[in-house]
């Protein structure tokens, strides 16, 4: 779609989803940026939400209208709206090269709150692709990120806080491990995103003591010494925990 067909009256104005996808792969950390079509910025996948339109399903809606993602797990995690987030000029400097007719131009100019989302995906495993309003839709290091346009690189910062929060109750990698897996696997992902080292022993035992895993017969092959067994997730109990939670684990 075209900017230019934007019919701003079918959504609600000033207010706006933001999603930070961040990606996983081989103890790697990344978040998903488009560029913006001036080249000098990138973005977030975000968008505006219809006026008969849950806000979680919005969150959904725009991140697959953005980049194509679709059957991710998005959680809720702020609200932004400093009234200085908005910044006019970086906006009219964005707009500059549209072309948009005054009604837009309004649009675009008013003050915008907008509800952050996370996701966390193996990145090996989709395939993102930009909208029409973007010139590309790639993966950056959480240390090494581009020019952003507004506040969106706090945005991230506090995702990344969420996120690493929701660690203490919330259960992760089903979507990030094979079928079968090792633990130290499983605790490499824990070690990537709270960005410290943790305790084998005790992060077994915690892991263990949720039942969400399933001790394989079959032990890992590609081990030096003795070969650790292989795990895999109980989905119900696993699901289960990711409603309920699971208390402090680290």
């Amino acid at each position: 779609m075209d900017i230019k067909d934007l019919d701003t009256h079918s959504f609600i104005p000033g207010l706006s989803v933001d999603n930070v996808i961040f990606g996983f792969h081989n103890n790697q950390l990344k978040v998903l940026l488009l560029q913006c079509k001036d080249q000098k910025h990138w973005m977030l996948p975000g968008g505006y939400i219809l006026r008969d339109e849950a806000v979680d399903s919005a969150a959904e809606r725009v991140l697959l209208d953005r980049t194509g993602l679709k059957k991710v797990f998005l959680q809720q995690f702020s609200v932004f709206g400093d009234p200085s987030r908005s910044k006019e000029r970086l906006t009219k400097g964005l707009m500059k090269s549209m072309d948009l007719d005054l009604e837009l131009n309004k649009w675009f100019l008013q003050r915008f709150i907008t509800i952050g989302y996370y996701a966390l995906v193996e990145f090996e495993k989709v395939t993102p692709v930009p909208d029409p309003l973007s010139v590309s839709c790639e993966w950056f290091e959480i240390d090494q990120l581009p020019p952003l346009i507004f506040d969106h690189k706090l945005i991230i910062t506090d995702a990344l806080t969420a996120m690493r929060q929701h660690l203490h109750f919330q259960p992760i990698g089903l979507n990030l491990l094979p079928a079968s897996f090792p633990l130290k696997s499983l605790q490499s992902i824990y070690e990537t995103i709270l960005g410290k080292k943790l305790d084998r022993p005790n992060f077994n035992r915690k892991m263990l003591s949720l039942g969400i895993l399933e001790k394989k017969e079959k032990q890992f092959t590609g081990a030096a010494h003795k070969a650790p067994f292989l795990y895999s997730f109980r989905k119900k109990e696993y699901y289960k925990l990711l409603k309920e939670g699971i208390g402090e684990a680290f």
